[in-house]
C-alpha cells in the first residue's frame, strides 16, 4: 500500500501545484482552497507511505512525481514552453526515479 500512496502523494501535489498557479497569488477562492486541500492530502499520503518506505527514496519519488508532473501540466494547462531539452531533462528525472525505486530494496 505504501507505494500507492505514494502515488497518490504524487498526483496531489500535482493538483496543488496547478491551484497554485490558478490561485494567483491567493487571490481566487476557490484554486487557493484546492491548492491548500491538495497539498494537505499530498502531504498526508507522503507520511502514509513513510511509514514503511526509506525517506529517501519515498521523497524522491513524490518529488519526482510532481517535478515532472508540475512541468507537463505547464505546457498542456499553461501553455509553457517546450523544447527538445526540457524533455531529455524530464526523461533524466524519470529514469533517477526508476533507478532510485529499483535499488531501494521495497
Amino acid at each position: 500500500m505504501a507505494w500507492f500512496f505514494l502515488i497518490i502523494a504524487g498526483f496531489a501535489e500535482i493538483g496543488s501545484v496547478i491551484s497554485l498557479k490558478r490561485a494567483d497569488g491567493f487571490k481566487k477562492l476557490l484554486p487557493s482552497v484546492a491548492c491548500l486541500f491538495l497539498g494537505s492530502l499530498s502531504f498526508y499520503f507522503l507520511s502514509l507511505s513513510l511509514t514503511s518506505l526509506p525517506v529517501g527514496t519515498a521523497y524522491a519519488i513524490w518529488t519526482s512525481i510532481g517535478s515532472v508532473g508540475s512541468v507537463l501540466a505547464g505546457m498542456i494547462f499553461f501553455n509553457e514552453p517546450r523544447s527538445l531539452r526540457l524533455n531529455l531533462f524530464i526523461i533524466c528525472i524519470i529514469v533517477g526515479a526508476i533507478g532510485i525505486k529499483m535499488t531501494s530494496g521495497h
